[in-house]
């Protein structure tokens, strides 16, 4: 297969975590990967070793969501992954402006990265939007409500989308985890890395490339087939507020 005959596949958040992990899980299955991400640094390491390309992205800025999309004619799959979490303040406490953040990067971050690519998706007459949910998106939990509120939101875009999508070539799948050992609870507790450890503490979480598996399974699926959601949690999480944690024995990282 030539390079030009190559599907290309877009992800975003793609410098660490599930967005890198994916982007490796692509290139091996012989996808043409673009990566988009604010760390620009750490976007090239990425991309260096799977052959890809690295373009800076930040959703939360129109301006940068097109220039990103103009540098990238040919798009057959989006993995909208770009997404974060601030904060675990009850509502009486809570800090706007970072539920402002969350919601600019979760929902309107993925509606803007839809409105500029959509029409490469659709010019590819077969297309497909992979979106990066939560099961946040769909349960709460005290002290969560900013970010779930935002993925709640992201989930009413997504199956909004596949129903304004229907008769034309292009997907739409929703992959929903639960918990994944990543930069996130790094990131949602500002640096705070003794407290984000504590969130993975004795059980065995999922790791970004049991995402990026499933990811690519969609992927690998031909055309006429659309998973609609994917649902996956470790097996030691039965929802956000059920973990078995074992601290006799301690979790196995094998």
């Amino acid at each position: 297969m030539t390079a030009h005959e190559r599907r290309v596949a877009v992800v975003t958040g793609a410098s660490s975590g599930i967005g890198a992990a994916t982007a490796r899980a692509l290139a091996a299955h012989g996808y043409d990967v673009v990566l988009g991400a604010r760390r620009v640094e750490r976007l090239r390491e990425v991309a260096q070793a799977v052959g890809g390309r690295a373009l800076a992205l930040d959703v939360t800025d129109r301006a940068s969501v097109e220039r990103f999309a103009a540098e990238i004619p040919r798009v057959d799959v989006l993995v909208a992954n770009a997404g974060k979490a601030l904060g675990l303040d009850p509502i009486a406490e809570a800090r706007e402006p970072l539920w402002e953040e969350m919601y600019e990067t979760n929902v309107l971050g993925t509606l803007r990265t839809l409105q500029a690519l959509l029409p490469a998706l659709e010019a590819s007459g077969d297309g497909l939007v992979v979106v990066l949910g939560s099961t946040a998106g769909f349960e709460t939990y005290p002290g969560g409500a900013g970010y779930t509120a935002s993925k709640h939101g992201l989930r009413a875009v997504v199956h909004t989308l596949r129903l304004e999508l229907l008769g034309k070539p292009v997907r739409v799948t929703e992959v929903s985890p639960g918990l994944v050992e990543t930069e996130f609870s790094i990131v949602r507790f500002a640096g705070d890395m003794e407290r984000a450890g504590k969130v993975y503490e004795d059980m065995e979480p999922l790791t970004p490339d049991d995402i990026a598996e499933c990811i690519r399974w969609v992927c690998s699926l031909p055309s006429h087939v659309n998973i609609d959601e994917i649902v996956v949690r470790p097996r030691d999480q039965a929802t956000a507020t059920r973990v078995h944690r074992h601290p006799a024995t301690g979790a196995s990282r094998a």
